[in-house]
């Protein structure tokens, strides 16, 4: 006969699965130094999010410089950010964290929602800003859906804590509608919603070797990418728990943030990658019109990337992030459009 375990039993076993080398994968060292542990040791922050859940914070570089808080995306963790860690701890005061269940943080007790990451984002930053204190908000991917969330639930927060925001290959709404990772889908013909939940929502860990890569190369990134953007990326990806990896997809078909963006009333980029077939720029034009229409878009830039853009190009991305922290000592805000 026949038994059907439980969800949350088949979850469990999923995870257990890759629990022997999930930190491995985010441990791996490279020929390109700025994918590998930054050399300066992180101060660890304890962080409990409202329902108990503890979430690995990193803050690296001295505690009296400006603040960075990088948000990272769906499937991902901190070591996500080691290229820009790498290139900013020296002169800034730079946090990263795990969104919960990903990386070392852990799933607490509250289903996924826009509420969620909102209350998850806001306790990181009553943790590492001290009263009064601002910092500059870097989101990618979930990470941009998670600095909207915040801004949407905590208006009040943003010009309290937030300086300048740069949302990178982000959207607001209608994810798995318009994604064209798999091909002829949503290109060609319209995908159906329950094979977005059969691909991306089921737990079962993530194979890697060459195949993988190749499929990696032609779908989340661009042409161009190298061997071992690719390698350090899917190493990333593949260090995530399974079950929370479907968990977040099932929640994100659903996520709707329209006109989040805009309550972040602080200068605000809108960074998308022109080969991103998971995010397509769409999303980000419509965010970026968004931030027009109120008044506080910066600047909207296309970069030659896929999906992963602080990867695939490190320099003209730390490069934006530089300039969106001279916005934020600024304090200016671009005109609409």
């Amino acid at each position: 006969m026949l038994v059907k375990l439980p969800a949350a039993v088949t979850d469990l076993r999923a995870d257990a699965l890759t629990a022997a080398f999930r930190a491995k994968l985010r441990a791996r060292t490279y020929t390109t130094a700025s994918f590998n542990t930054p050399e300066i040791a992180p101060d660890v922050i304890d962080v409990k999010t409202r329902d108990g859940a503890k979430l690995r914070v990193h803050a690296y570089g001295p505690a009296d410089r400006d603040v960075i808080v990088f948000a990272h995306g769906w499937s991902c963790s901190l070591e996500y950010w080691y290229p820009q860690i790498n290139a900013f701890a020296g002169d800034y005061r730079v946090i990263a964290f795990d969104q919960r269940g990903h990386g070392e943080s852990q799933p607490g007790k509250l289903p996924f929602s826009a509420d969620q990451l909102a209350d998850d984002f806001s306790a990181v930053l009553d943790a590492v800003l001290r009263p009064g204190q601002r910092a500059v908000l870097v989101g990618h991917s979930m990470g941009g859906m998670t600095i909207q969330a915040w801004a949407r639930k905590y208006p009040e927060q943003v010009s309290q804590r937030a300086k300048s925001v740069l949302l990178a290959t982000t959207a607001a709404h209608s994810i798995a509608n318009r994604a064209t990772v798999i091909p002829f889908i949503n290109d060609v013909i319209p995908g159906p919603q329950w094979l977005a939940l059969a691909l991306f929502g089921t737990p079962v860990p993530l194979p890697g070797g060459p195949l993988v890569n190749a499929i990696a190369k032609a779908r989340l990134t661009n042409p161009s990418a190298t061997a071992e953007q690719i390698a350090f990326s899917l190493a990333i990806v593949r260090s995530c728990r399974p079950a929370s990896r479907a968990a977040v997809a099932r929640g994100l078909i659903n996520l709707d943030l329209t006109g989040a963006a805009a309550n972040l009333c602080v200068p605000t980029t809108v960074m998308a990658g022109s080969h991103d077939r998971l995010l397509p720029e769409l999303h980000s034009r419509e965010i970026a019109d968004t931030l027009a229409a109120a008044g506080y878009l910066d600047r909207y830039v296309i970069l030659p990337t896929g999906h992963l853009p602080n990867i695939e190009a490190v320099e003209e991305f730390n490069a934006e992030v530089e300039r969106v922290i001279r916005m934020g000592r600024r304090g200016l805000v671009a005109a609409a459009g």
